[in-house]
């Protein structure tokens, strides 16, 4: 899978479930305990998060690693890379 693809998807994710849960990049950087723009340069797609990171917004978020793939945009990068 190409970098450029998995900074998008992990950008456009990140950003789709805190909409959903109307939450700032802002309030789940800092729930996260980490600086104030930290989900802005993940969703801006200046970085990708650390493994204990990922998983630290899935906690946040409420949500199961498995729930942040489980969508069709990730099912169709995964046939990319075949």
């Amino acid at each position: 899978m190409e970098e450029y693809n998995f900074r998008d998807f992990f950008a456009r994710r990140i950003y789709e479930l805190r909409d959903e849960r109307n939450i700032s990049a802002r309030e789940l950087s800092l729930a996260m305990g980490q600086n104030s723009s930290y989900i802005n340069r993940i969703e801006n797609k200046i970085t990708l998060p650390s493994m204990q990171g990922f998983f630290c917004i899935c906690e946040c978020l409420d949500i199961t690693p498995q729930e942040f793939f489980n969508t069709e945009e990730f099912e169709n990068l995964e046939q990319e890379i075949k």
